[in-house]
């Protein structure tokens, strides 16, 4: 699910933090355009406290925080996000019309203050997510990934990341036909992803993206988890890979996934592992459309809240 990470920490100034109150279903766009309009950074969150195993309650709200610098442009931005919440909310006039609120805050230190947002979380019976600045005492058991996550999305907290750490979890803790697998994690941001399946199984990744700041905080990212040996990072469009693979992992957008469909069917192996997600329960029935049962057989399917992810299989050649 591709979202921005903290807000950067270039200068100590004024800035205007707004908290925009949002149904999933509109959180992608909102991200997007907040970071056109000229927003230094955006995370989403949940609206209620996590329960004790970690996951927010079913119905928690959806929430984008976003940092404006307190410039001359200001007004004009709020102006411009304030028209774009109205033609959403007439978009979409059977969803709940999104809300915001305003904060200046002064001098911050960008370098910390966004910290407290990303904390410790168990994201799968096995996979720790945790921050380079955070202390965790680890379980039997334990899988921990060390993140720090800069201006990429991946922290495990959205329900596609952590649907596709469960989906990657199941497949190479319980398959045992592959003495040693190859993937592939296509936009991999902060390398969340591919740092899993190494940790897991000690597979040979390679991690793909198209963001030269993602690709750079990836690579950061694997060396911190000492996994250089197991996990390589590229930039580039997967259309130049001619390698093929076991297990192909894609946290991306629908649109993107059914852009790339005949590339994961040439990438996969004979009966490989297709896991997708970044797919909001709307898109559902276009992903079943161009991921045809004939040639991606489903293995799993996934869903949390708005949000599913499938597992599928290589099966006949695409039409």
């Amino acid at each position: 699910m591709p979202k921005k990470g903290a807000p950067a920490a270039a200068t100590k100034s004024d800035w205007l933090k707004i908290e925009i109150y949002s149904p999933v279903e509109m959180i992608d766009a909102l991200n997007n355009f907040v970071f056109e309009t000229g927003a230094q950074g955006a995370f989403q969150e949940y609206g209620a406290a996590p329960l004790e195993n970690g996951f927010p309650e079913e119905d928690s709200p959806e929430i984008l925080k976003v940092f404006f610098p307190n410039d001359v442009r200001l007004e004009q931005r709020l102006e411009s996000l304030r028209t774009y919440l109205e033609s959403l909310a007439e978009i979409f006039p059977e969803l709940e019309r999104p809300t915001l609120k305003t904060e200046i805050i002064h001098d911050p230190d960008w370098g910390e203050a966004w910290k407290k947002y990303f904390k410790p979380i168990k994201v799968t019976r096995s996979i720790v997510i945790k921050p380079t600045w955070e202390r965790y005492a680890p379980t039997g058991g334990d899988v921990i990934i060390d993140i720090d996550p800069g201006m990429a999305f991946g922290t495990g907290q959205h329900p596609s990341t952590r649907m596709c750490l469960e989906a990657l979890e199941n497949i190479l803790l319980h398959d045992r036909s592959i003495e040693k697998w190859e993937v592939l994690d296509v936009g991999t941001g902060t390398g969340i992803l591919g740092i899993a399946a190494a940790k897991l199984n000690d597979a040979h990744v390679l991690c793909v993206d198209t963001d030269k700041k993602a690709v750079e905080i990836a690579i950061e990212n694997v060396s911190i988890n000492n996994v250089q040996e197991h996990v390589a990072v590229t930039l580039g469009e997967i259309a130049t890979i001619k390698e093929t693979y076991d297990l192909i992992v894609a946290n991306i957008t629908s649109r993107a996934l059914i852009k790339l469909r005949s590339h994961f069917h040439r990438l996969l192996n004979p009966n490989g592992y297709l896991v997708i997600s970044g797919i909001l329960d709307q898109d559902k029935n276009d992903i079943e459309t161009h991921f045809p049962a004939s040639s991606f057989p489903v293995h799993q399917f996934l869903a949390e809240k708005e949000w599913i992810c499938f597992v599928m299989r290589k099966g006949q050649p695409l039409a």
